[in-house]
């Protein structure tokens, strides 16, 4: 059981969508406009918000960006729109997830089912992470904040969980199904995700894909996360 929070002008969608939640036991509340929702965000507790695009108010992507400028909370992506840079960029925008309409209420439910595993997961930990530090950057799971050579690093909620579960594993290649089980709570999926998280915190990192510095792509294995080879080296003992 969660707690639901419907973002949908559309009163025939909206309707369904509360109906089917609600036979799912979730506690729902709905809104058709970008406004309204932030109003609920600001007041109410939400498990997870789903979020039409098409808003009559303000369009659904800044709608996005304003909902995580006030709140944390799993946000799954509601559009008629299939244009693969528009998905790219609000998945960029701090989306959890998104789904193309129209889609199947059991789609809806395995795609909520998997937002909130993730969410559940990272409040259940039972003790406080210790502070990972790989080279010059430093990731500190209880805060969710990461460092790189001192300086703070402005990451979206999917770039540090991303970042600090390769962190925890210095050196090792993580295979990208691994990647998409533990980071996404998705048991299947494309690359694409992955491939546009690791792009933009590369960006962040000061690294591209031509010269990597901390996060090293293995075509067709996997990725991992390692420091730049100068501070290997200096870190290595007097022959």
């Amino acid at each position: 059981m969660a707690s639901v929070l419907v973002v949908e002008d559309d009163q025939f969608v909206r309707s369904a969508l509360i109906r089917h939640l609600t036979d799912a036991s979730h506690t729902v509340r709905s809104v058709g406009t970008a406004l309204e929702a932030l109003r609920e965000v600001a007041h109410f507790r939400f498990d997870v918000v789903i979020l039409d695009l098409g808003l009559p108010d303000l369009d659904g992507s800044e709608a996005l960006k304003m909902l995580r400028g006030v709140t944390d909370v799993p946000v799954i992506i509601a559009t008629a729109r299939d244009d693969e840079a528009e998905i790219v960029r609000l998945l960029n925008a701090g989306a959890d997830d998104y789904l193309t309409k129209p889609f199947s209420v059991e789609h809806l439910s395995a795609r909520m089912a998997a937002v909130l595993r993730r969410a559940r997961a990272g409040a259940a930990g039972a003790a406080p992470p210790a502070v990972l530090r790989v080279g010059g950057l430093t990731v500190d799971p209880l805060r969710r904040q990461a460092e790189l050579d001192g300086i703070r690093l402005d990451l979206t909620r999917r770039e540090f969980d991303l970042l600090a579960f390769l962190a925890r594993r210095p050196g090792v290649v993580v295979p990208r199904k691994e990647l998409l089980a533990e980071v996404w709570q998705q048991s299947y999926g494309d690359d694409q995700t992955i491939d546009v998280h690791l792009s933009w915190l590369r960006r962040k990192l000061g690294e591209t894909a031509a010269s990597p510095r901390y996060l090293h792509t293995l075509r067709g294995v996997g990725v991992k996360l390692e420091p730049p080879a100068a501070d290997s080296a200096r870190a290595e003992p007097p022959r």
